[in-house]
């Protein structure tokens, strides 16, 4: 028998109680966002209360703004990653089951989407409040990648957005059976890439680490965009190599196509989330080029 992990006993809830008639439950996944915003939310306040980090001695904003700016950032996740969860990847679906889109507890998120929403809502926010947009795109890019970390925990506890089958030894068993459906003989288990863990580990430790070397190492808020463009590429370049081991959405599977490509030719082709992540993975590099071309960081 080819060596497996077995999934661990971990239960998607922490607790839950029962008020008046109705259950409420924290889940860890809810716990992971909850954490990741306020750990995020605190390395954008040290950040801009440490003026020698930013061009000219003097941060864009003050913590009081990015107190605000949160609160922003917040709904732009929650109705750009459903919005774009219903777009790219369900739009037949709630095409017929309209009154499902707002319903965030079923179906899914998207982070691509969510990128999106924050985006317009802090680009919005920038407006309002005379910020630069791009010293304002660095501060949430610094401080992003640890609700990615979580987030991608959470999903492995949850037993969700699995990889494909493996051999390897540390291919994790998944409960359920669409998890075990992978075609194996009967009796024997199937055994996934634990999909979830590469990218916590890529688009969260490995691309948070880099982020706070460029930061409080390289100047890296001197150079205005700089630091967003890495944090794009970086997770666009995770995202999209994670992708040819993590299992598709079953909507793109067909016979023909069991691969679940979203776009293929002769049998060649690319994923949903590669095609989302590629405009992230060039437009990230350009716009780090761009910023370091720009001119040298100012003095502190």
């Amino acid at each position: 028998m080819l060596a497996m992990i077995p999934f661990p006993d971990i239960s998607p809830e922490l607790f839950s109680v029962e008020l008046f008639g109705m259950e409420f439950a924290l889940r860890w996944y809810a716990l992971a966002y909850i954490v990741g915003i306020v750990i995020g939310w605190r390395m954008a306040v040290m950040a801009v209360n440490r003026p020698r980090l930013w061009p000219g001695g003097t941060a864009p904003m003050t913590a009081e703004q990015v107190d605000d700016l949160l609160t922003w950032v917040i709904l732009g996740v929650i109705l750009g990653g459903r919005l774009g969860f219903v777009l790219f990847y369900r739009p037949e679906y709630y095409l017929q089951n309209p009154g499902e889109i707002l319903m965030v507890w079923q179906g899914g998120m998207a982070f691509h989407g969510g990128l999106l929403g924050v985006a317009i809502a802090a680009g919005l926010w920038c407006w309002r409040n005379g910020v630069a947009p791009l010293s304002a795109a660095d501060v949430m890019a610094f401080a992003t990648p640890p609700a990615l970390l979580l987030g991608r925990i959470a999903n492995f506890i949850n037993a969700e957005l699995w990889g494909r089958p493996t051999d390897l030894p540390w291919g994790v068993v998944f409960p359920g059976a669409a998890a075990q459906a992978c075609g194996q003989p009967v009796g024997e288990l199937c055994a996934r890439h634990p999909s979830q863990l590469y990218e916590a580990a890529l688009e969260g430790l490995i691309l948070g680490l880099v982020l706070i070397w460029l930061v409080w190492r390289r100047g890296g808020f001197r150079r205005p965009g700089f630091v967003t463009g890495v944090f794009l590429a970086g997770y666009g370049l995770g995202r999209f190599l994670v992708e040819f081991v993590r299992q598709p959405d079953p909507q793109f599977v067909s016979e023909g196509n069991p691969l679940g490509l979203a776009w293929h030719v002769g049998g060649w082709g690319l994923t949903m989330g590669q095609i989302l992540s590629l405009p992230m993975l060039l437009g990230g590099l350009a716009l780090a080029v761009w910023a370091v071309r720009r001119g040298r960081p100012a003095a502190a």
